[in-house]
């Protein structure tokens, strides 16, 4: 059952508020934060159970059935849904106010979940509204009003190994192997400065992963990082990639104990497929002549993220003739790539803007002359352009030869897990922390999954 969506202002239910009825709220809201009391644990559980559409919502632990349930609608929010279900607007005022103990009304979302239980008469008694991944907020009337009650949703980060062989895609792959399709991508993430994963796979290609997960009460485990890789192709040693430090020093290392990122990433693409390579005389397909083909085509639909695949300076940003959308991007030691046929730019992307490695600078198009949508990358060194496929960049520095004993013992208990499957039992080293490492790391990390 759907209901009428009515603007408001923080869920509070009156339109065109003016700013000092605004600030009326947010001070009464204020004042409930300070002097509304915290219900036990217990109390909440026993009301509220289990949230909605869980297998333990089937238990007894609810008082019986809502009467009503539904889930917000685009534009509506909770205090229209007070009005709604009966409440006068100095209740659904009241509820509201009450509701902001817990919750910041202007941040919940369309398909938010809510259920309502209604006394004999039809007036409102109770009200649960599910926020995802967070928790159940409960508004049970009483004789002072509206009382709150958050049960917050029980999670943990979990450990877990899977190992599978490649058929197919590598998302459908790893689905099978057991894991949520989306841990492919941090796969990719991982070992995308030695594995081009629009080219480099091939079919029966042996694969293990240990990765973290996310457990959150009610919903489907999530990972979140890639912990350890092996990845494994007949003929070609195995890629290794084990997740070891701390901080701002926190990184991924191949087996001994050498940084994965390089100076280059292998494709400017995460998942795509190669459609024409660097030549010297190609058939060009709109102009119908012989001529060089300085870049690598990669096939992709338009709107597919465009990774700056080293990190240095943007030159140019425009139209190329031909080229259509262009950027080019200068990089140390003689370095130049460019990065065609693009339908627009990422917000920021200007001439004398500085990008890093694996920054998105643009999306795949198919401007100038181009017959499909695909990228054309190209790289040039001191002048002269080279086949971007050759190219093969030398790691950073390893790890000390003061760690190495921690990494080895970390390394050495990922791949025990990789192997056995067992449950993984971090071992008991002290990573040192040098003054990088003790500050703050804000970025997201290659392997880890989400935002």
């Amino acid at each position: 059952m759907s209901w009428p969506a009515r603007g408001r202002v923080w869920g509070v239910p009156w339109l065109g508020l003016p700013l000092s009825g605004l600030l009326a709220v947010v001070a009464a809201a204020q004042t409930y934060w300070n002097d509304a009391p915290e219900m036990a644990p217990a109390d909440a559980e026993a009301w509220l159970g289990a949230p909605p559409g869980t297998a333990e919502a089937q238990g007894t632990l609810r008082p019986r059935a809502a009467d009503r349930e539904d889930r917000l609608h685009p534009g509506e929010t909770l205090g229209g849904i007070f009005l709604d279900l009966g409440l006068s607007p100095d209740q659904a005022h009241q509820a509201a106010i009450a509701s902001a103990r817990f919750l910041d009304l202007r941040q919940l979302r369309a398909g938010t979940p809510w259920e309502a239980f209604l006394t004999p008469t039809g007036a409102l008694d109770r009200f649960a509204l599910t926020v995802p991944d967070k928790g159940v907020l409960a508004l049970v009337h009483g004789l002072g009003g509206w009382e709150p009650v958050w049960q917050e949703f029980r999670r943990q980060t979990r450990t877990r190994a899977i190992q599978g062989e490649l058929s197919g895609s590598l998302e459908a792959s790893v689905a099978r192997a057991g894991a949520l399709p989306e841990l492919a991508y941090a796969m990719a993430d991982v070992l995308q400065w030695d594995l081009d994963f629009t080219r480099d796979l091939r079919h029966g290609d042996q694969f293990r992963v240990l990765f973290e997960e996310s457990w959150i009460e009610g919903y489907e485990p999530r990972p979140t990082r890639v912990l350890a890789v092996e990845y494994g192709q007949p003929g070609k040693p195995h890629l290794e990639a084990f997740w070891f430090g701390a901080g701002s020093g926190a990184g991924y290392f191949d087996r001994d104990g050498r940084p994965l990122q390089k100076a280059f990433l292998r494709s400017p693409l995460l998942f795509s497929r190669v459609t024409s390579r660097f030549s010297s005389s190609r058939f060009h397909p709109i102009l119908g002549v012989f001529r060089p083909h300085y870049g690598v085509d990669y096939g992709a639909p338009v709107g597919t993220p465009v990774r700056s695949t080293a990190s240095g300076t943007v030159i140019s940003a425009g139209w190329a003739g031909g080229g259509g959308r262009t950027i080019k991007i200068q990089h140390p030691n003689g370095y130049l790539t460019a990065y065609l046929h693009l339908s627009k730019f990422a917000a920021g992307i200007a001439s004398g803007a500085r990008v890093r490695q694996g920054q998105v600078i643009g999306y795949v198009g198919a401007t100038g002359l181009a017959s499909g949508p695909h990228l054309d990358y190209r790289v040039q060194v001191r002048g002269r352009w080279v086949d971007p496929l050759s190219i093969r960049s030398v790691p950073a520095e390893p790890i000390s030869k003061l760690r190495l004993n921690e990494f080895a013992a970390v390394r050495d208990a990922m791949r025990s897990t990789l192997l056995s499957g067992r449950d993984y039992v971090p071992p008991a080293v002290t990573v040192l922390r040098d003054a990088s490492e003790l500050a703050a790391s804000t970025r997201r990390s290659p392997g880890e999954v989400g935002n």
